[in-house]
């Protein structure tokens, strides 16, 4: 199967931001998920490079519109790189081809009567770069750029954009799947309810000369949409290449919110006067603020991606940008939000799980996948576990619903660390009898491991490919491994490399980057270093250690951190625990036995007492709760 996968050519009057990194993300994603499922995909991007605006930002830096199109479009090209994008083509509307495609179709639309000159008189928004109805103003003001749009009177060609209204209404109904999300759908057909206007396509080179001259009429240039819309038959080679008559009309086109009225209305329209089948679908996301604010370079809060990559690394953005979007709705970025998903998500939860795992083989196994032996349930629960993710990550990632499909490959990630806690390798590697339950465990623990990798490959292709060479595989793009249970070949020697996510402190925010080396921690001091860090025996013989019994462990309210424990040491007590990355309530049955602090300053936590701490022990980005023998009764103290 081909699919046509593009972001819209982003326009030339800004450098990239991060709306235009996400657009571009989720085309680079859908379009290696689908390489991933065996499907024939051309991705295309690139720059639109006419109009009012192009002129007015060239004009304000000295230099010709050319020029000025030809520096800005270079950022676009040099910064995708950077985000791990893999685009096939990198269009730019001053191209010659897309220039020539252009007029061609102007002349085809015009020969077949739909293009013709009329006088306009009506309200046209420089921002826009279009005229603007009056049902469109909010109280006389363009809603978008908040100015009052210059009142114009002149001679201009339009198409007859009304004439297809009843087919495109008809054709959006009885095809759901068009337009999504659903919002926007029903955005488009309540627009459609009205009266479709003929769509005014010229500017007079008396007032506009950057553009694509009309073939018809040397005396205007066409307006910004119908060039840049264009782009997606230029690119493809329309009307006579290969590429064309393979890839259309299988195109799937990724565009935010602020331009769907252009895909959704006047490109079908288009593409029906041309005399071509329309696209298949239209994926419509919404914008990305900063903090609580939109992007605004008057408040100077614009996030560039460049930026972020430099300070995170291009694996956690690429992650953190897909994973907190709800596709179609608006989201919030700032630096400690992605440090919270990075320490949450990829340090402790993958990170530390993939490391544990790599760690437990080369020490147990002898650093080869095992050959497994008799399974027993929890075996097959991870193994069934696996199964549905790829059933729900594949369904998610088709209705773009990329977040979820992350959510799904978390869920078996969690999975993974509660079956190395349950199972406790570390106890069964002591009993040689244990042979063949410890080799079945690490095969099914390494098994998920490398559906893990397969299906991070879209999201994070650097980590994805980093996790299967650990697992001794090949991380071949075009034959990466089969999306199913069951493929991991025993004997293969794993090779366990630096930690893929190095947890980020606070203090981090701002030094953290790509390549960049982190100071590392001091240890604290032993005896031998001096008294920095050195306590007495009598300040040791404050703290009150004893044992205690949980009677019920439960999750705290909007924390992903803190569990509330409810004990017996022996009178009952509440303790808040900072326990939950790595613990679960079913994970603390009753009668399980920790170790509190016990004369501890009472303090409150998300609103609750806390009447101690409990302690446990650190491996890595692991924490582990000590086991305490069933003889010992709560109250004991530890001397």
């Amino acid at each position: 199967m081909s699919i046509y996968v593009t972001t819209p050519i982003f326009y030339v009057n800004d450098q990239p931001h991060l709306g235009h990194a996400y657009t571009i993300l989720t085309a680079d994603a859908y379009s290696r998920y689908k390489r991933l499922s065996d499907e024939n995909v051309y991705f295309q991007t690139g720059t639109d490079e006419h109009g009012d605006k192009i002129v007015q930002a060239a004009e304000k830096a000295g230099t010709s519109p050319k020029e000025y199109a030809d520096r800005i479009s270079e950022y676009f090209r040099t910064t995708w790189p950077q985000l791990d994008i893999e685009a096939d083509n990198f269009i730019r509307t001053t191209d010659s081809d897309h220039i020539k495609t252009v007029q061609k179709i102007l002349q085809k639309v015009y020969d077949k009567g739909d293009i013709y000159l009329s006088e306009y008189s009506g309200h046209y928004c420089k921002g826009c770069e279009r005229f603007l109805t009056e049902k469109e103003l909010v109280e006389g003001k363009c809603p978008d750029h908040l100015c009052i749009p210059e009142e114009i009177h002149e001679e201009n060609y339009f198409f007859k954009m009304s004439k297809y209204q009843e087919w495109l209404i008809d054709h959006i109904t009885q095809h759901p799947e068009f337009i999504t999300p659903e919002r926007y759908r029903n955005e488009v057909l309540s627009f459609l309810q009205d009266p479709l206007e003929d769509l005014c396509i010229s500017r007079p080179v008396t007032r506009l000369t950057w553009g694509v001259e009309l073939p018809f009429d040397r005396n205007f240039v066409t307006y910004v949409w119908f060039d840049a819309l264009i782009n997606y038959l230029t690119g493809l080679g329309y009307p006579d290449q290969e590429t064309f008559g393979q890839y259309w009309p299988a195109a799937e086109h990724i565009i935010a919110k602020d331009i769907l009225k252009p895909h959704a209305v006047y490109w079908p329209t288009m593409l029906k006067a041309i005399g071509l089948n329309p696209y298949r679908k239209l994926h419509v996301h919404g914008f990305w603020k900063v903090g609580e604010h939109k992007m605004s370079k008057t408040l100077g809060n614009v996030a560039r991606p460049g930026e972020m990559i430099d300070r995170f690394g291009v694996d956690p953005v690429r992650y953190f940008l897909l994973r907190e979007m709800s596709f179609g709705l608006d989201s919030s970025y700032t630096p400690e939000a992605l440090i919270d998903r990075y320490n949450s998500d990829l340090a402790n939860d993958l990170g530390n799980l993939f490391s544990r795992s790599l760690t437990m083989v080369q020490k147990f196994a002898g650093g080869k996948i095992p050959e497994p032996g008799e399974t027993e349930p929890e075996d097959r629960g991870l193994s069934e576990a696996a199964r549905q993710m790829l059933i729900d990550y594949q369904r998610e990632i088709e209705n773009f619903n990329f977040h979820k499909a992350l959510a799904s490959v978390w869920e078996l990630i969690g999975r993974g660390n509660k079956y190395i806690v349950h199972n406790a390798p570390w106890e069964l590697a002591k009993d040689p009898a244990n042979k063949e339950r410890l080799n079945t465990f690490f095969y099914h623990l390494l098994e998920s491991m490398r559906l893990v990798s397969l299906t991070l490959l879209p999201f994070m292709p650097g980590t994805g490919k980093k996790m299967l060479e650990s697992l001794g595989l090949h991380a071949d793009p075009d034959n990466p491994g089969q999306l199913e249970w069951g493929e991991l070949a025993p004997g293969t020697a794993i090779k366990k490399g630096e930690a893929l996510f190095p947890r980020l402190d606070k203090k981090d925010r701002e030094q953290t980057g790509k390549g960049q080396k982190r100071e590392k921690k001091k240890p604290a001091a032993s005896a031998d270093q001096g008294e920095e860090g050195v306590i007495t025996f009598d300040e040791f013989k404050k703290c009150d250690l004893r044992v205690a019994e949980i009677v019920i462990a439960e999750k705290v309210e909007k924390s992903d951190r803190l569990l509330k424990l409810t004990v017996k040491a022996p009178e009952k007590r509440t303790v808040v625990a900072g326990i939950a990355e790595h613990y679960s309530p079913e994970d603390l049955p009753p009668g399980k036995k920790v170790i509190i602090v016990a004369n501890l300053q009472p303090v409150k936590l998300m609103g609750i007492t806390s009447e101690g701490m409990i302690l446990a022990a650190r491996e890595g980005d692991r924490l582990f709760l000590p086991d305490i023998a069933k003889e010992v009764s709560a109250g004991s103290k530890l001397a």
